[in-house]
C-alpha cells in the first residue's frame, strides 16, 4: 500500500486486530519484517499472506473514513483514462474511474488519496478546472488495473475498427483478457447501457446481423446493428460473465453478475432463450445505489396520498400494489417501507431478487437449491416474529392464501400482483383460490400504477388541443394549452427525459367489503368508489397532462383514455 497505511500503523494494526483480521502474533511477525524493509506495514501485511488486499483496503477506508473501490469489478469510463496519462498513473500507483462531464468531477482511486502532488500533476493535465473525487484502493489492485485497461481501445467503434483490422483473435472469446477485443466490446456496451439510465440490454440476433437495443425511459431504441460473425463470441462473454452453460444453447438459462459502473454497483440480471435466428440474450439492470424515493416525494395527487397513508396506518392486513412488468412497483412499496422502518418494528422481506438492500430490514432472496419459494417463506417469516411482512409477488394460490393467513394473524403484508387495474384484484384473488369471505376485511387497499415518461422541459412545445383531444381530456371547457414532445440535445432528440408514477389507489372499507361478500361486480364496485371520490388511472394521468409533466400522446401509449373513469 502506501504512506497513508504507513501514517499511524498502531492504529492500523489495532483495528485489524479488532476485527479478527489479524492475530497478535501475525501482528508481531509483520512489525519484525518491517524494520528489516523500509515499507509500509500495509504493504509487508499483504506480501507476508496475513492479510488479503481487499479486507486490508475495507480496513483503511473505515480507519480513515475514506470511500474504497474494488478495482477487480470495475469498469472505468474511456473518457476518465484519457485525462490521465499512463505514465503519471504508474508514477503515483492511481487511477481514474469516472468522469462526470456535467459535474466536472474526476473520480481517481489511489493507494494514497492525500498524495497533493499526484492531485496536483492530475490537474495540470486537465484542459479544465476538475473537481477529484478520491478513493481507496490496494496497491496491486491499482498496478492490475493499469495493465489492463490502459493501452486498449475502450470505445465501442473504436473496438468494432479494431476487430475488422484484425480477423482473428489471439485469444479464445470466453477468455477474460482485455487484449481480446470481444470482452472489451461487451463491457462498453454495459457501461454505454448505464451512462444513458438504461433498464434493459436486448441483444436480438437476426438474420445476418445482431440488432442491440436499450429499454430507456420505458421505451425500447435501437442502439447498434452488428454483423452476425460478433455475436457467437459475445453470447459466451455474457454467458461466462454470469456463469452460464457456454455449451448449452437450446434451453433457456438464467443468471446474473455485478460489475461497479460510474461509482455504482450494478447489478445484471441475465435471461436467454433459443429463437428462429440464434440465442437471444436480455440483461436486467438494477442500480442499487439510486436510492429509494420518499413517499411524499411520489408525486401522488393529494387525496391519493391520503388515502394511502390512511392504509398504511392500520395495523393488521394485505397491501398490494399492481401494474405490468417494469411500473415500478417495488420502488413505491420500498418508498412505504422506508416511512415505516425504525428500531421498535420488525420488518422482514421475501424477494427475487432484493432489490434495495436496506438497513433494519430482513431481507431474503428466494433460493430454489434449498427449495426457498414465495409460500415456504412465507411461512419461515411467520416464525421470526414479524410486525410487516413484504412478499415480492403473488403468483398463486399458496403464496395467496400464505399471504392472507399472515394479514389474518396481526401482521402487514405487502406484495405486488399482476391485472391491469385496482377493481380487478379482487377477481384475480378470488381466480386464485381466495374465498371472498377470507378477502373481505383482510385486503386493506390496492395501489395501481403505471410509469409515464416526462417531458424535456428544455424543449417542451405548448399547443392548442384539438376537439377530440379535449374529449379524450373529458373537459370540454378545457382552454388552457397542453404540450408535446420535440426533442433536443438534453434529451437525446427523443423528447422526454425521465419517468414519473401516475396511480390510482383504492381504499377498502365496510361497503366494499360488503360487495365483495357478495360477489358483486366491478360495475357496481366502481359506482360505490366514484361517489366516495375515487381517482382512476386515467384522471391521475390527465391531471400531469394538464400540468404538462407529459403529453397526451405519451399517456394514451400507457392508459385506456376511451375509458369510462
Amino acid at each position: 500500500m502506501s504512506s497513508l497505511i504507513s501514517s499511524d500503523k498502531k492504529r492500523l494494526g489495532e483495528v485489524l486486530l479488532e476485527k479478527g483480521i489479524l492475530s497478535p502474533d501475525q501482528l508481531d511477525i509483520a512489525l519484525i519484517e518491517q524494520k528489516k524493509l523500509p515499507q509500509p506495514l500495509g504493504k509487508v501485511l499483504v506480501q507476508l499472506g496475513f492479510v488479503a488486499e481487499s479486507l486490508l483496503r475495507h480496513a483503511l477506508g473505515e480507519l480513515f473514513e475514506q470511500q474504497s473501490v474494488d478495482l477487480e469489478t470495475l469498469l472505468p469510463d474511456a473518457e476518465a483514462l484519457h485525462r490521465v496519462a499512463k505514465s503519471l498513473a504508474q508514477r503515483h500507483s492511481l487511477i481514474p474511474t469516472q468522469f462526470n462531464a456535467s459535474t466536472k468531477q474526476l473520480s481517481v482511486a489511489m493507494t494514497d488519496p492525500h498524495d497533493l502532488i499526484a492531485l496536483d500533476r492530475i490537474r495540470a493535465q486537465q484542459a479544465e478546472p476538475l473537481e477529484i473525487i478520491t478513493l481507496l484502493a490496494g496497491e496491486g489492485e491499482i498496478k492490475r488495473a493499469i495493465d489492463r485497461f490502459y493501452g486498449h481501445e475502450l470505445s465501442i467503434n473504436g473496438i468494432l475498427a479494431e476487430i475488422e483490422q484484425r480477423q482473428r483473435s489471439d485469444k479464445t472469446p470466453a477468455e477474460e483478457d482485455y487484449r481480446n477485443p470481444m470482452v472489451r466490446l461487451v463491457d462498453a456496451i454495459l457501461v454505454d447501457a448505464v451512462k444513458r439510465d438504461a433498464s434493459d440490454v436486448h441483444f436480438e440476433p437476426e438474420r445476418g446481423f445482431l440488432r442491440i437495443r436499450y429499454r430507456i425511459d420505458g421505451v425500447l431504441r435501437q442502439i447498434r446493428s452488428l454483423h452476425e460473425q460478433f455475436w457467437s463470441a459475445m453470447a459466451v462473454r455474457l454467458k461466462v460473465m454470469a456463469k452460464l452453460n457456454i455449451a448449452e444453447s437450446r434451453a433457456p438459462q438464467d443468471g446474473r453478475f455485478s460489475l461497479s459502473i460510474r461509482g455504482h454497483a450494478i447489478d445484471f440480471r441475465v435471461s436467454t432463450v433459443r429463437t428462429l435466428h440464434g440465442e437471444n440474450i436480455v440483461l436486467r439492470i438494477l442500480d442499487r445505489h439510486k436510492g429509494v424515493v420518499e413517499l411524499a416525494e411520489l408525486g401522488l395527487e393529494q387525496s391519493n396520498l391520503a388515502r394511502l397513508q390512511l392504509m398504511m396506518r392500520r395495523p393488521e392486513g394485505l397491501i398490494l400494489v399492481t401494474g405490468p412488468t417494469g411500473s415500478g412497483k417495488t420502488s413505491t412499496l420500498y418508498s412505504m417501507l422506508q416511512q415505516l422502518n425504525h428500531d421498535t418494528v420488525n420488518i422482514m422481506t421475501l424477494e427475487d431478487p432484493v432489490e434495495y438492500p436496506t438497513s433494519l430490514l430482513r431481507q431474503i432472496s428466494l433460493n430454489e437449491a434449498v427449495k426457498l419459494d414465495f409460500a415456504n417463506g412465507i411461512r419461515t417469516l411467520m416464525r421470526q416474529d414479524p410486525d410487516l411482512i413484504l412478499v415480492g409477488e403473488i403468483r398463486d394460490h399458496e403464496t395467496a392464501v400464505m399471504a392472507l393467513r399472515a394479514a389474518m394473524t396481526g401482521h402487514q403484508v405487502y406484495s405486488t400482483l399482476h391485472t391491469n387495474s385496482a377493481l380487478a384484484v379482487v377477481a384475480r384473488l378470488v381466480d386464485l383460490g381466495v374465498s371472498s369471505e377470507i378477502l373481505a376485511g383482510n385486503l386493506i387497499g390496492v395501489v395501481a400504477q403505471r410509469l409515464l415518461r416526462r417531458l424535456c422541459p428544455e424543449c417542451k412545445q405548448s399547443y392548442q388541443p384539438s376537439t377530440a383531444e379535449m374529449k379524450l381530456l373529458k373537459r370540454d371547457d378545457f382552454s388552457g394549452a397542453v404540450f408535446k414532445a420535440v426533442g433536443c440535445a438534453a434529451c437525446d432528440y427523443q423528447g422526454y427525459r425521465g419517468r414519473f408514477a401516475i396511480m390510482e389507489v383504492l381504499r377498502m372499507d365496510a361497503d366494499l367489503d360488503e360487495l365483495i361478500v357478495r360477489s358483486a361486480g366491478q360495475r357496481q364496485m366502481l359506482a360505490l368508489l366514484l361517489e366516495k371520490g375515487f381517482c382512476s388511472l386515467r384522471q391521475d394521468g390527465v391531471r400531469q397532462v394538464r400540468a404538462g409533466q407529459t403529453s397526451l400522446h405519451e399517456l394514451a401509449r400507457v392508459v385506456d383514455l376511451e375509458a369510462g373513469y
